[in-house]
């Protein structure tokens, strides 16, 4: 019997967003589970705290049967070696995403060698969004309801005012 194909998708999701969404959905599709791993920085503050993200996300992805929640701070392979995981998702929605993101998959190979980086494109309808652009017109009072799911938008509405 084959092992299970456990894929890891890290992020910040500060917050989540329907973009995340699309691609956690899709990577469901293909791999045995997905680990939705939220990154814990200490030395980078966001909107929301770990603990808030982590509520988000679990009441977000609860109806989703092969995908979990966890976070983790330090290194993405030591990571996926502790969740016996050799595959990292990752979205790309432009050039820059690119570059970027084949420069980590690259270090993270070099550092664990049986690693795969499986680059998603993001949808057309979610490519201009991102967790930072939301956070700044959210600050802003913009209703921003129509990129994120609705527990999000409610937190993101108590947090930085109704938009």
């Amino acid at each position: 019997m084959s092992q299970p194909r456990i894929a890891v998708y890290p992020a910040s999701f500060d917050p989540i967003t329907n973009g995340h969404l699309d691609l956690i959905d899709r990577a469901a599709r293909v791999f045995d589970e997905v680990v939705v791993a939220i990154g814990v920085n200490v030395e980078k503050s966001g909107a929301f705290e770990y603990e808030e993200r982590m509520a988000m996300l679990d009441e977000v992805l609860s109806d989703r049967k092969n995908v979990r929640v966890e976070s983790f701070s330090g290194l993405l392979v030591d990571f996926l070696r502790a969740q016996s995981s050799r595959i990292v998702i990752r979205g790309l929605r432009a050039l820059a995403d690119f570059e970027y993101e084949f420069e980590m998959a690259l270090m993270n190979a070099h550092m664990y060698p049986e690693i795969e980086t499986v680059f998603l494109m993001t949808s057309e309808r979610w490519f201009y969004v991102s967790s930072s652009r939301l956070r700044e017109l959210a600050k802003f009072g913009t209703d921003i309801g129509e990129f994120v799911p609705e527990p999000v938008a409610r937190r993101m509405r108590e947090k930085f005012g109704p938009g």
